[in-house]
């Protein structure tokens, strides 16, 4: 649990966005309903192990790179990692930048063979370098801001309740206090909206929020 925390407490300060499942079945699940960019899948995992969810991962075509991570340092765990489908494999205990570092190639490799830019309207987020511009301004985000505004445009125009934002930004074991969830999507409205006097994020009464450019 506190490696897991802290791999993405390590992340989020770079401005990824970070998903975590605590179980190979539920992580499965993740990974068949949402547009990852990459998934670290530790091997010891309950329900499922990690080879038997990197292999029903490829089972349904899904090509999401997978970075496994292990105590298992043999010849014949890391066969059988990659035979799985992984893409990487990372032996326990290994440094957060080496992780990061590898991450950084796998989406670099992804982003040469397809456009992983997110557009809407004139704004654009680009998952590898993080970079989020709006009428080819650069706009500076922070981690939470980045996050909110990436799970939004990866669903735009569909409603994204405040429990699927909240679960996803701050984590399945920890709720924000009070009404920080407002606060962030206020500040992020002032950055991608204010200056450029179009709107694109819309609240939901009650239920969410969405990305909307009609």
């Amino acid at each position: 649990m506190k490696l897991v925390r802290n791999l993405k407490k390590s992340f989020e300060i770079e401005q990824y966005v970070v998903d975590i499942a605590y179980d190979g079945e539920s992580g499965l699940q993740k990974a068949i309903k949402h547009d990852y960019d990459v998934v670290i899948l530790d091997l010891m995992l309950p329900l499922k192990d990690g080879f038997e969810v990197c292999r029903e991962i490829r089972k349904r075509q899904i090509t999401i790179p997978i970075i496994i991570l292990t105590a298992l340092d043999s010849t014949e765990n890391r066969i059988k990692g990659l035979d799985s489908g992984s893409d990487d494999y990372l032996v326990k205990p290994f440094s957060f930048d080496e992780l990061h570092a590898r991450v950084r190639s796998l989406l670099r490799r992804v982003k040469t063979s397809s456009s992983a830019v997110l557009t809407a309207a004139d704004l654009s987020l680009d998952p590898a370098t993080h970079e989020v511009k709006r009428g080819g301004k650069l706009i500076k985000l922070t981690p939470k801001e980045y996050g909110l505004l990436d799970y939004l445009m990866r669903y735009q125009s569909k409603v994204i309740t405040r429990n699927q934002l909240e679960e996803h930004i701050w984590g399945p074991d920890k709720q924000p206090v009070g009404n920080q969830l407002d606060v962030h999507i206020s500040y992020l409205r002032k950055k991608i909206e204010d200056p450029f006097k179009k709107k694109l994020i819309y609240t939901v009464k009650k239920v969410g929020y969405k990305i909307h450019t009609k």
